[in-house]
């Protein structure tokens, strides 16, 4: 593993945050469309590309910089007009499902690893393979494969990766201290978690220890991480059916039900779905929660206000403590089956230009540094090779991070175990497990896991994906 940061992804990343901007059917609409159709995005007809995930002005860091890369961009591309989407999540899972069915996603979209069948399903993916390759995407061939495979379907490559992560578990090293606990060895045990959890929500003052998701899709994509952590998988290898109503599921959902209910380490405010962690670390209310470091970095600071030096992260939970696996994940474009050469052309231009290009984009970390954004954080390799030992070079050089303070979560070296198959409609169906679990203090596991298998195999059968 490494730690990376970059400023921007993080509000790619995470699911089912609600959207802060609009993302109404007419806006959609205006971003698409070329004047030329047909046309090369490389010869001199105007070419409009719409999509693309910015920041919005509510986080005004991230959001000047986007607008510098395109103003930077179009004036070195005259012929190509970037439309953004500005919005905190630009992959709102039943937004962008809507949007598929209704074939009224941008030009350029942004989806999670595990969005690839739906949009297939949908008859909404173009077919890139002919426009990708190390002339229009330097790096391509230095692209971890595991990055390029949730973009494609046999030979045919549907999209480009621009960001990739694993999960930890985030603390806050202020609290830990207060507490009379280590910072600097974070629990690796749900026993220690409990109990570091239980000595934090002793400081009082709407303080607890421990955070879990429970809505938005969010509360299945926790579960699948702290199951995975645990040495269970929510389905079998091959993707075909559940298989999470097992010891290790029953150990993940005791755990967080004896936080809640024995401990009274979780507050009593249940049914959260992505943002509302963020915030409840940054205002030194929150011990623990799991996340990728990019939470930290474009969420927890920047947005949030919280300061750097309060966080830091170790390994996920298990009964063993030591992680068997994490889920991973990542964002990636896609393009509209409608759009034309043109627009791909350019698409494929302005993505290797913002997120693809050492020392620019979403790596300015000279940028990043003087803005006053966190660099030094890393997330799982994108890439390899030559471009890895100069990505790593040009990170260590502008790096503003103790990173000490994450080297248990970097040490325990997490087998990335990716998205189980049709991920979304597999964490909605185990959200309201997590909610029962952490709402009923007589919740029955065993038939919330049970009649959450029926559910699941139930998508799994209707799947055209797997």
């Amino acid at each position: 593993m490494h730690r990376r940061l970059h400023g921007r992804a993080g509000y790619r990343k995470v699911a089912g945050v609600t959207v802060t901007a609009a993302l109404g059917l007419a806006a959609v609409a205006a971003c698409s469309s070329s004047t030329t159709s047909g046309s090369s995005a490389s010869t001199t007809s105007h070419v409009t590309v719409g999509g693309f995930c910015a920041p919005p002005s509510s986080s005004p860091v991230p959001y000047k910089e986007w607008n510098e890369d395109v103003a930077a961009f179009e004036k070195a591309n005259p012929n190509i007009t970037i439309q953004s989407i500005y919005s905190a999540q630009c992959d709102v899972p039943a937004t962008l499902t809507a949007q598929l069915a209704a074939g009224t996603e941008p030009d350029v979209y942004e989806t999670y690893f595990g969005d690839l069948n739906q949009a297939l399903d949908a008859g909404q993916a173009a077919d890139i393979t002919q426009y990708v390759n190390s002339k229009t995407v330097p790096v391509w061939n230095d692209i971890v494969p595991s990055a390029i495979a949730p973009v494609t379907a046999g030979k045919t490559l549907y999209g480009i990766p621009i960001f990739n992560y694993t999960q930890g578990l985030v603390i806050n090293r202020k609290l830990f201290t207060e507490a009379g606990l280590n910072p600097n060895t974070p629990p690796t045990t749900w026993a220690q978690v409990e109990t570091d959890a239980a000595a934090i929500t002793k400081l009082g003052n709407g303080i607890y220890g421990y955070g879990d998701y429970s809505a938005g899709n969010n509360g299945g994509w926790h579960f699948t991480s702290e199951l995975d952590a645990n040495g269970g998988a929510m389905t079998n290898a091959a993707g075909t059916t559940a298989s999470f109503d097992t010891t290790q599921g029953m150990q993940v959902l005791e755990a967080l039900h004896t936080l809640r209910f024995t401990d009274k380490a979780m507050s009593a405010s249940q049914g959260l779905a992505w943002g509302t962690l963020q915030k409840q670390m940054a205002a030194g209310k929150l011990g623990m929660y799991i996340a990728a470091p990019d939470d930290i970095y474009d969420v927890i600071v920047p947005i949030d206000g919280g300061n750097i030096n309060d966080f830091g992260m170790g390994p996920l939970p298990s009964v063993s403590g030591t992680p068997a696996g994490t889920l991973s994940g990542g964002d990636a474009y896609l393009f509209a089956k409608r759009d034309t050469p043109a627009q791909i052309e350019a698409g494929i231009k302005w993505i290797n230009f913002e997120d693809l290009t050492l020392g620019q984009g979403q790596f300015n970390f000279a940028r990043l540094k003087a803005d006053g954004i966190p660099v030094g954080f890393y997330e799982p390799q994108l890439f390899q090779g030559a471009t890895n030992t100069a990505y790593t070079a040009l990170l260590d050089k502008y790096t503003t991070i103790n990173e000490s303070y994450y080297s248990t979560f970097v040490n325990a070296n997490e087998k990335p175990d990716g998205q189980p198959a049709d991920d979304q409609a597999l964490y909605k169906s185990l959200d309201p497990v997590m909610l029962s679990v952490l709402t009923n203090p007589n919740a029955n596991i065993p038939q919330l896991l049970a009649g959450a298998t029926t559910a699941v195999n139930q998508i799994l059968a209707n799947s055209s994906g797997g």
